[in-house]
């Protein structure tokens, strides 16, 4: 995978991490089109681990786990993002995503948020 395609699916992933810090869930069912998770699915596995989430370090952005999958157009990614939280830095708690790629933008399918 090339480096710019790297560094979109990067941007993608933070944004979608900050609506989840910032516990927009409502915003990010809409921005997945609640393909495979609702507002309150994505609020119900954050409040189930019971943590606060937060920012990852920037220097963590580096470690994202981007697959392509092949065979398919438009071109998809399928990502892993260890996410964060105050009380112990990196958790458990992992969030999924397919990132469809159509040019211009990203679409994100979030596929699951979940402990490993």
């Amino acid at each position: 995978m090339n480096a710019e395609n790297f560094n979109r699916i990067t941007k993608t992933a933070q944004s979608i991490v900050e609506m989840l810090v910032e516990r927009n869930y409502t915003e990010l069912e809409q921005l997945s089109g609640g393909v495979r998770l609702s507002a309150q699915a994505i609020e119900r596995a954050v409040s189930q681990y019971g943590r606060t989430l937060c920012r990852l370090p920037a220097e963590r952005w580096r470690y994202l786990d981007v697959v392509e999958i092949t065979g398919v157009v438009p071109a998809r990614f399928s990502v892993r993002v260890d996410l964060w939280t105050v009380e112990e830095g990196r958790s458990d708690l992992s969030l999924e995503l397919t990132l469809i790629d159509y040019g211009k933008h990203l679409a994100v399918e979030i596929d699951d948020l979940h402990v490993l």
